[in-house]
């Protein structure tokens, strides 16, 4: 399997990884989705898009038979899945659930 990718989901910064196909419908509505979600956590969880077709070996690792299926990350182990297309709330809470980084940009806890 690709050695960077390993590398990228053993950060402990989160991690969300969109696997996609280029010819899929719902994959298309997800990207301007993500882009939010990124814009809403900054430089505080990373995202990237696999394409399946390119990339095969990853998917089949992953097992992802369906486009878009999206996995979180975060210290390399694996903390959700899900395929289809979610809203960016739902995705954004997702986040801040499962990951180990749960407040947003500006609404960090204070001691």
């Amino acid at each position: 399997m690709d050695s960077s990718f390993e590398t990228l989901i053993k950060s402990d910064k989160p991690l969300l990884v969109d696997f996609y196909a280029t010819w899929c419908g719902p994959c298309q509505m997800l990207g301007p989705i993500l882009k939010e979600v990124k814009d809403t956590f900054k430089e505080r969880v990373s995202i990237i898009k696999i394409d399946v077709d390119k990339n095969q070996e990853i998917a089949a690792h992953y097992r992802v038979k369906g486009v878009p299926t999206m996995m979180l990350f975060q210290n390399g182990i694996q903390l959700w899945r899900q395929s289809g297309v979610l809203s960016k709330i739902e995705i954004v809470e997702i986040i801040m659930e499962k990951s180990s980084w749960p407040e947003l940009p500006g609404q960090e806890k204070t001691i």
